[in-house]
């Protein structure tokens, strides 16, 4: 499947997208970091300063988000037009379907924030974010023990790997939970030690998986432009 246009494979497209959707992910990332970093300084900025820098990470956050969801049909579809793994169309076409699904799923929840409907929204989410762990997990094990389907050392393990991202990013979420009824506590009792510390300690945790996230990402980087094995 090597569509030609202007002298341009469609892989080779492909693989474009794909840098453009790593640079969303990991640069927008961090700029959600840098903003949970300046929201912490209770010392630096009063409290509406601070929820404005707040609302303004989870604003930026779509863009990792979205770049997350859209690398599922990316992968899959890269790894067929390139010829490193023969998938039929169908699961290619499936591939598209859950990442539009995933993608909606996002921007609906973020749309309809505080309400049932994004309760709904993040619960299916989840359900997908597991399905797509044990199916990376699943892929790059699978290709590692028997050497197939993906048969390149460097491609299976960079499966593996993003089953691991899916993973800790899972985690992120997991950690940064407390954070509704926290933050809650802190706009109706004002800034002090009492309402300060545990939702600075439920930050402390989630950065952990910021970063394990982080690294895992630049490995993979690593392993799909050096391809050491």
């Amino acid at each position: 499947m090597m569509i030609e246009l202007f002298n341009i494979s469609f892989y080779q497209l492909l693989i474009f997208i794909h840098i453009i959707l790593f640079v969303l992910w990991l640069g927008a990332d961090v700029g959600v970091f840098m903003l949970g970093q300046h929201f912490r300084k209770r010392e630096k900025y009063d409290l509406p300063q601070r929820l404005i820098l707040l609302q303004l990470l989870v604003n930026l956050d779509m863009v990792p988000r979205t770049a997350w969801a859209l690398m599922v049909p990316i992968t899959i579809t890269m790894v067929d037009a390139g010829g490193w793994w023969d998938l039929p169309g169908w699961a290619v076409a499936v591939s598209w379907a859950v990442g539009g699904l995933w993608t909606w799923l996002v921007w609906d929840a973020h749309q309809h924030d505080q309400t049932d409907r994004a309760v709904r929204d993040r619960k299916i989410e989840s359900l997908l974010k597991y399905g797509l762990t044990a199916f990376y997990l699943g892929l790059g094990l699978i290709s590692l023990m028997q050497g197939e389907p993906l048969i390149p050392v460097w491609l299976a393990t960079k499966a593996l790997m993003f089953g691991l991202i899916f993973a800790a990013a899972i985690m992120i979420d997991v950690a940064f939970k407390p954070v509704g009824p926290q933050l809650g506590q802190l706009i109706a009792e004002g800034s002090s030690d009492e309402t300060e510390l545990p939702l600075r300690r439920t930050m402390d945790n989630t950065r952990i998986w910021v970063w394990v996230v982080y690294l895992l990402l630049l490995a993979t980087a690593f392993l799909g432009n050096v391809k050491p094995f």
